[in-house]
This record gives structure tokens, C-alpha cells and sequence, in this order.
């Protein structure tokens, strides 16, 4: 798209938006920060926000993924301690990447794409019929006896080819 169609698409774009709303817009500035309000989530701007999306939704699983990502974090920047040999980096650098790295994981939990993701995965979580602990146990009896009959079946399968290809001179 050349410039001038950018232009264009702009102007009509600030057009729709001084229709559609029942205040008159100011100036080309106010047009801007509005168009920027509504791509925040597309750059950075995300990362400095405050506010929680759809505090309520969703909340113990946004709580159990963002316990598992700083978890990452954490391990990650365990192991580059282990690797460190000046004490300058064996603390401060890992605790500065688990600080940055909290901060990102939270503002991600609540990044509203990602956000709604796991507000549908909780929605469908409670939708799914569990099993009651009797049938938990019968069912992994059945699981781990299949499991144990395969391997037997399985370790004759070798056995027995082992065999005659070893007295057949293979």
C-alpha cells in the first residue's frame, strides 16, 4: 500500500470516528492517542499497564499459569546461577531476570488474548464430568494391566524373533 493510500485510510478512518461518536473530535492528536488506546495490545504498551482484564473471569487458572510460567522463570534463573562464578552475577543477575521476568508473566496472564484463552480453558474445565474415585481406580487398574500385557506381549515378540534369528545365522 503506497502512502497515499495509508493517508486516505486514515482520513476516512477519522471520518467514521467523529460520525459514529456524539462528541466532536479536538484534533488529529486526540484521533492518534485513540487509535493507539485501541492497538495497545499490539506493542509494548501492554507491559506498563495497571489494570487487570476481566478481573473475576477466570481467575484460578490465570493464578495456576502464572505460578507455572514464574516457575519457569525461576528454575531458568536458578541454573544460570549454578553457572555464574563472580557472586555479582550469582545473585543480582538472576534475581533481575525473576523480578522482569514476574512482571512479564503477570502482564501476559492478563494480556487480553491470552487472557480470554484461559477464561474459555476454566469455562470448559467446569463443563468436563469427572470421575468419581472408584471409577478413578477401576479404570487405572484396566490402564496399568493393558500396559503390563503389552510389554509381556511384546517382550515375546523380541524373545522369540531374537531367537530364531540368532540360530538361523542373521
Amino acid at each position: 500500500m503506497s502512502k497515499q493510500q495509508n493517508v486516505t485510510a486514515d482520513h476516512e478512518e477519522e471520518q467514521k470516528e467523529t460520525e459514529g461518536s456524539s462528541r466532536p473530535v479536538v484534533n488529529r492528536a486526540e484521533v492518534t492517542k485513540r487509535k493507539k488506546d485501541r492497538h495497545m495490545t499490539a506493542s509494548t504498551h501492554w507491559l506498563f499497564q495497571l489494570r487487570l482484564y476481566k478481573r473475576n473471569q477466570g481467575r484460578i487458572i490465570r493464578q495456576i499459569t502464572f505460578a507455572a510460567l514464574l516457575l519457569t522463570v525461576a528454575l531458568g534463573a536458578w541454573r544460570l546461577s549454578e553457572l555464574a562464578h563472580r557472586s555479582a552475577f550469582k545473585y543480582a543477575v538472576p534475581l533481575a531476570i525473576v523480578v522482569i521476568g514476574g512482571w512479564i508473566v503477570y502482564r501476559l496472564v492478563n494480556l487480553p488474548r491470552f487472557a480470554d484463552f484461559l477464561i474459555g480453558v476454566e469455562a470448559e474445565m467446569t463443563k468436563v464430568s469427572w470421575p468419581t474415585r472408584t471409577e478413578l481406580i477401576r479404570s487405572s487398574i484396566v490402564v496399568i494391566i493393558t500396559i503390563i500385557g503389552f510389554a509381556v506381549l511384546l517382550w515375546f515378540y523380541d524373545t522369540f524373533w531374537g531367537f530364531l534369528l540368532h540360530h538361523l545365522g542373521l
